[in-house]
């Protein structure tokens, strides 16, 4: 079967901005991966970083669970995703364990610099997944079909200096919402640094109103996430698109 690996920065950013298009992948029977590259170590104002990290993880694997995705470990701390040799050796091997054939990431572009760091770290392991002289840590045998590389909106649908973005096609989301609702609420110890340290107030409705907002955008849909497919050249063939040919039905192009 078809494999889709979902890369993100943190614990909870899959299920803001991945998941209704994985549940939809799922019913489609592709095969789901997860990963949080970093482990949410420094998400609350009330836990230690060690039990912060346990508390996250447990979260973490729970989302998965109920997704129906493999659950990825995380290689690093909050703050600290670095683009390193070593973490790219470690990206490398998840996507050559997931064999897939489509990563889906951040917006190379975002408001926060882990996410940004994060994007870039898939984006070269999803290039290196054919590379046998790209040693993975650990050791994981590359694979050599095409990978097509997806990116999610920035959250708002803004970059940080405030320029909008399009997104190319919009995934109706409208039928897995309540799921999807569901695995964010896995992230319970998220409500209150999210209300304490970005004005979030209640995490669920603040991804319930991006997630109509993005359906609005669209033009068609009551929910949706919006993606840019990222070009070809040493990831895939020139007309290779596997979400959007999986994903046919429920989609709409975004007007140009």
């Amino acid at each position: 079967m078809p494999s889709a690996l979902a890369i993100a920065a943190h614990p909870d950013d899959i299920e803001f901005l991945f998941a209704g298009t994985m549940l939809l992948l799922a019913e489609q029977g592709w095969d789901l991966h997860y990963m949080n590259i970093a482990d949410g170590s420094r998400g609350s104002t009330t836990m230690d970083r060690e039990t912060c990290a346990a508390t996250r993880l447990a979260e973490a694997r729970n989302a998965a669970d109920l997704l129906g995705a493999t659950f990825h470990s995380p290689i690093c701390h909050d703050m600290e995703i670095a683009y390193t040799t070593e973490n790219l050796q470690k990206v490398t091997a998840v996507v050559r364990q997931s064999n897939a054939s489509v990563v889906l990431v951040h917006s190379p572009i975002d408001y926060m610099e882990d996410h940004e760091v994060a994007c870039k770290l898939a984006v070269s392991a999803a290039f290196s997944h054919g590379m046998p002289n790209l040693e993975s840590i650990p050791p994981t045998a590359p694979y050599y079909e095409p990978v097509t590389v997806y990116h999610a909106q920035p959250l708002g649908n803004r970059q940080p200096t405030g320029e909008f973005v399009q997104p190319h096609f919009f995934v109706n989301t409208s039928s897995v919402i309540e799921k999807k609702t569901q695995a964010l609420a896995c992230h319970a110890s998220q409500k209150q640094w999210l209300d304490e340290s970005q004005g979030m107030e209640s995490y669920l409705e603040t991804m319930l109103e991006d997630s109509r907002g993005v359906g609005q955008l669209s033009g068609s849909f009551e929910h949706a996430e919006g993606w840019r497919r990222r070009e070809h050249r040493g990831f895939c063939g020139a007309h290779d698109d596997p979400l959007r040919t999986a994903l046919r039905d429920i989609i709409v192009e975004a007007k140009r």
